[in-house]
């Protein structure tokens, strides 16, 4: 019996790579869109990942990676001693954390309001309303916040000269850093991330409003009850996500933010990745700071998406 199995062996492989060459040939055109995203991944995602070396060696440019020497753990070291490693590992938390709190649940609430417009003209103008801020840059978005909140001539400050206030410096009092990060985020981004959450509310189910709505179900309660548990797991996901970002914030913004007065609760890894690494040349440095944030980010990601299937929910993996 055993030796029939032995001689079938090499007949069900050779089937088995039959089937899988007709099976590529048939979905040949699905492989070929696949291509250019998996070439952009392995170029500009894998390979680089070649210069995590340099984390572990004192990096010279000119002497490369192969004759650079090695330091082990050094880099790393220098890190958590470093008097600025608190502050940025506070700074950049305090953010992720506003993120989650405030930014977070605005494009949920926003897709939830945009889903209970019947009038479709409505609708789509209020949604490009909202997507238009998207497609601006950083620069323009902190440019046009400089013109409204400027001390000198900003409608904002005067507002408040001809009500008696004193005037506000928001771009150099430290107090009013973290307010601007976040409004201009909300104003930037919670449009365009209500695409996701509009797209899951047009899978759900309508018989499962009007079975609702025969039961005597207001529009509120059919949201609580029937979109809100609907979308419930792509919500999960983007928050898992998210959570992979814990230590990247995002750098251009910050940094247009950035100035002496309010560094000190402004710097974050990014921007001081940026400052320690290309303005001053400490590459191996740079490179430990950027390996240590990625670390804790996949950490937190494999947590959050273990604590997700703890809960019955879906993960990202």
């Amino acid at each position: 019996m055993n030796l029939a199995i032995a001689e079938s062996l090499p007949e069900l492989k050779q089937q088995r790579k039959k089937e899988t060459r007709k099976r590529i040939l048939r979905n040949k055109w699905m492989y070929l869109m696949i291509l250019p995203g998996l070439l952009y991944f392995i170029v500009f995602k894998y390979i680089p990942m070649y210069g995590l070396i340099i984390a572990f060696q004192e990096y010279k440019p000119y002497l490369g990676v192969l004759k650079s020497d090695w330091v082990g753990f050094a880099q790393f070291h220098r890190l958590f001693n470093d008097p600025w490693f608190w502050t940025i590992t506070k700074n950049t938390l305090v953010l992720f954390v506003l993120n989650i709190t405030i930014y977070f649940p605005i494009p949920i609430i926003l897709a939830l309001m945009l889903n209970e417009v019947r009038v479709q003209i409505f609708k789509r103008t209020i949604q490009s309303i909202v997507y238009l801020p998207y497609f601006m840059s950083w620069v323009i978005v902190v440019s046009i916040s400089f013109v409204l909140l400027s001390v000198d001539n900003g409608i904002v400050n005067n507002l408040l000269a001809e009500a008696g206030y004193e005037k506000i410096n928001f771009f150099l009092d430290p107090r009013w850093f973290r307010p601007m990060y976040i409004l201009q985020n909300i104003w930037r981004e919670a449009g365009w991330g209500t695409i996701i959450y509009l797209a899951a509310m047009a899978g759900v189910d309508p018989q499962l409003y009007e079975a609702a709505h025969m039961d005597g179900a207001g529009r509120f309660k059919q949201m609580w009850h029937i979109t809100l548990p609907s979308i419930r797991n792509v919500i999960v996901i983007m928050l898992l996500l998210r959570m992979g970002n814990v230590l990247e914030v995002g750098f251009e913004h910050v940094y247009l933010l950035l100035n002496a007065m309010n560094r000190h609760v402004g710097e974050i890894y990014d921007t001081y990745m940026y400052t320690v690494g290309l303005l001053q040349q400490q590459f191996s440095y740079t490179t430990a700071v950027g390996f240590f944030r990625s670390a804790v980010g996949l950490i937190l990601v494999v947590v959050a998406n273990w604590l997700a299937k703890l809960f019955k929910e879906e993960g990202i993996f």
